[in-house]
């Protein structure tokens, strides 16, 4: 066992950054309003501005969490997708997951209703405990994340070693929270969607006090959420507070909290009948229907502080403070294998599906009261500077963050059984019988980037992190304790060439790092053993262009990742060895693009990924394609500005994904699938009001496929196409 290593802590709490934004706010009296001073002030983030981001045009948006600052994505050696809030709305978009009709590297990983969202990326499915930030900060995404106070959501592919101490290879998203903007900005909104949820918001922005210095910015929703799926309705609200504060042309306060709510049962997945892959059913079957069935409820506080102070012309130190603590009841009527009688005399039992009668044991599952808490700090000084004939941009950077999650005991326990059909009642096993596992990680990250203008065309792109990682775990019962430490650096290279105007051709080399720690289970030989770091590595060529009505990206990537294994019997004590196990390798082309002629919009992309096994000792595994990743997947958008009626634009949207594998093993698939979807949007302005009018039909044609094929929990599962859904709803700006 590693000796335990001490970092640096801090305490913050989401009431410090209310008092401190509160303080000013109070001192200065809401009517005293002047001309705005004629000083330049500090420039205010990307999303304070709440310009439009567009994918279409010239409107190239930068992607902040790629750590390039205000790059945009037409000059950085990287690929990635951002999605604004008003195209969110347009789209009826209401949580993560729903992106993955947008962008052809994004796909689903274990998504229901009622439960936390999942990306694959690249086909790697992102860790919900690494992958994701907010503005920049790491958070845990294992909980609801309201999207009403969200100014738009980036996604970064590729390996994001630079960007994160330890991660998924795949890629990091990032929620950008809406800030205070220059305008005032009034805004209320309801949506209706089929069978009958119903969601009101209300955003409302102003500036205020002497010479404008003061913002504030107001995010409310509730929603009575009663979607297609029976016995699944619950309800969620949000409320969320941005200021910021001027203090001088030099220097700008930031300070914001967001309290969310949302409680609604969770929908389980079908799976395998048997040898089987059955032929989709009715996605409207919810089989969480037991009486004693109780809904999912994710609380959030988040809360955040930043400094941006200008240092001398050209450079800029900033502090960036956050916390997010989380309470999760995650409950649920699980399926989990079956044991069939069949053949007699002895039966069989399948541990990763159902039986081939459609039955399947279910089980009592709880864990209430999970606590989580992600706590961040970052420093950084941003600038320019001159060295002989080279020109940089420099980035040093410190982030100190911590995690520490807390639980209960939890029940899983057998309650009869279920089938298919969803009209097995069984009775309710709550005791808590099993144990839980306390986390806590502590990690300093020190980074460094610096973007090296070799000639006006030619850019070399230097980043290099080094993390000091400390992780510690033991069960709610005082036993299989864990500790360990370790360091490592994650360096990225790349080059980039405008070789013609708005044109850009690149390579770039990667790494990403995953940590883990061996089981302290007795059935393993290095129970509690810290193993060598997961070092994944990602080399990545692309172009990128543009013209006036003409976008266009295509790269090609080529992702090694390692992978730990069981090796051995792991039947009984010291049988089992966690240990490094092979590789799997991904390698695919992206191509993505967006063009308008006159009243047509079309945008869309493409992507064709060669994912194999490779180097297990289990020889019959290799070459096989992981389950759940689809080799082909195509999406697109066609958006028409009606001439003859003035406001009014119709949209179209396509998604096509090849087969999936569902076992390991590749003896069973999904077949591909295809959805089309429909929307309207009508604008009008009345004297100082603007309406506008959404309108849309999800899965026009009802088409009845199997989505997606995730295997979790060891266990084969099955998740339908939603069924076909009407929305619409209806913004007033003042």
């Amino acid at each position: 066992m590693a000796r335990p290593v001490r970092l640096a802590s801090f305490r913050f709490s989401p009431l410090a950054a209310a008092a401190l934004l509160a303080a000013p706010l109070c001192a200065t009296t809401a009517g005293a309003q002047t001309a705005t001073p004629t000083a330049t002030p500090l420039a205010l983030p990307s999303s304070t501005q709440l310009a439009p981001v567009t994918i279409s045009g010239r409107a190239y948006p930068s992607v902040g969490v790629s750590g390039w600052g205000d790059v945009p994505l037409s000059r950085a050696p990287l690929q990635g997708s951002v999605f604004s809030a008003e195209q969110l709305k347009d789209n009826g978009v209401q949580r993560l997951s729903d992106l993955t009709a947008f962008d052809p590297a994004l796909s689903d990983a274990y998504n229901t209703e009622g439960y936390w969202d999942s990306l694959t990326v690249r086909g790697f499915v992102l860790d919900n405990r690494f992958n994701y930030r907010r503005d920049g900060l790491p958070i845990s995404a294992e909980t609801s994340i309201p999207l009403d106070n969200k100014a738009r959501i980036e996604v970064l592919k590729g390996a994001s070693g630079i960007q994160a101490g330890t991660s998924a290879p795949g890629g990091l998203v990032n929620y950008v929270v809406k800030r205070p903007t220059a305008d005032d900005l009034t805004s209320a909104g309801m949506e209706w969607r089929q069978s009958a949820s119903l969601t009101g918001s209300l955003d409302l922005s102003r500036r205020f006090g002497a010479e404008r210095a003061f913002g504030l910015r107001v995010n409310a929703a509730a929603a009575s959420l009663d979607p297609r799926v029976p016995q699944a309705q619950g309800k969620r609200h949000l409320l969320a507070v941005a200021g910021d504060w001027r203090l001088s042309a030099d220097t700008l306060l930031e300070a914001e909290f967001e309290t969310s709510h949302k409680s609604q049962p969770s929908v389980p997945g079908f799976s395998l009948l048997g040898n089987t892959v059955p032929a989709a059913g009715d996605p409207r079957i919810n089989l969480n229907n037991q009486p004693w069935s109780l809904p999912v409820v994710f609380d959030g506080n988040t809360a955040s502080l930043r400094l941006q102070q200008r240092v001398g012309a050209d450079w800029r130190f900033t502090a960036h403070l956050a916390s997010q603590r989380l309470k999760t009841d995650d409950r649920i009527a699980f399926p989990f294998g079956c044991f069939s009688p069949d053949p007699a005399p002895t039966g069989t039992y399948y541990a990763d599906r159902y039986c081939p009668d459609g039955s399947f044991d279910l089980y009592d599952f709880r864990s209430e009261n999970e606590r989580r808490r992600t706590d961040a700090l970052d420093l950084s000084f941003t600038g320019k500077l001159t060295t002989g004939a080279l020109r940089h941009d420099l980035t040093l950077g410190l982030l100190n963050s911590r995690v520490k999650n807390r639980f209960e005991r939890q029940a899983f326990n057998y309650a009869g059984i279920g089938n298919v059909q969803g009209t097995a009642i069984t009775a309710a096993a709550p005791d808590l019988t099993d144990e839980n596992t306390n986390r806590d990680e502590r990690s300093i990250e020190l980074y460094a980037r610096d973007a090296i203008a070799l000639t006006p065309e030619l850019t070399a792109w230097l980043g290099l992190r080094h993390t000091r990682l400390q992780r510690a775990s033991v069960r709610t019962d005082g036993s299989r304790a864990t500790d360990y430490a370790q360091s490592f650096s994650t360096p990225w290279l790349a080059v980039s060439w405008a070789f013609a105007t708005d044109q850009l051709a690149y390579a770039s080399w990667g790494q990403g790092i995953e940590s883990e720690v061996a089981p302290g289970r007795s059935r393993y030989t290095n129970p509690g053993e810290a193993l060598p770091t997961l070092k994944s590595r990602q080399v990545e060529v692309g172009l990128k262009g543009s013209s006036d009505d003409l976008e266009w990206n295509l790269a090609a990537f080529d992702i090694q990742r390692p992978q730990f294994a069981d090796v051995g019997t792991c039947d009984l004590d010291a049988t089992c060895t966690r240990q490094a196990d092979g590789t799997v390798r991904h390698r695919g082309v992206e191509a993505s693009g967006a063009w308008r002629s006159g009243p047509w919009l079309l945008r869309g992309g493409l992507q064709a990924l060669h994912a194999r096994r490779a180097d297990s000792q289990i020889a019959a595994i290799n070459g096989l394609q992981p389950t759940n990743v689809p080799a082909q997947t195509f999406k697109l958008q066609a958006i028409y500005d009606v001439p003859q009626v003035v406001g009014l634009s119709l949209q179209g949207g396509i998604v096509r994904e090849s087969r999936r594998m569902v076992l390991p093993d590749n003896s069973a698939h999904i077949p591909a699938f295809n959805r089309a979807d429909l929307a309207a949007r009508w604008q009008g302005r009345f004297d100082a009001t603007t309406v506008t009018w959404r309108a849309g039909i999800d899965n026009l044609f009802d088409q009845r496929a199997w989505r997606e094929s995730p295997y979790q929990f060891g266990h084969a599962y099955l998740f339908p196409l939603a069924p076909r859904t009407v929305r619409a709803s209806l913004q007033i700006d003042l």
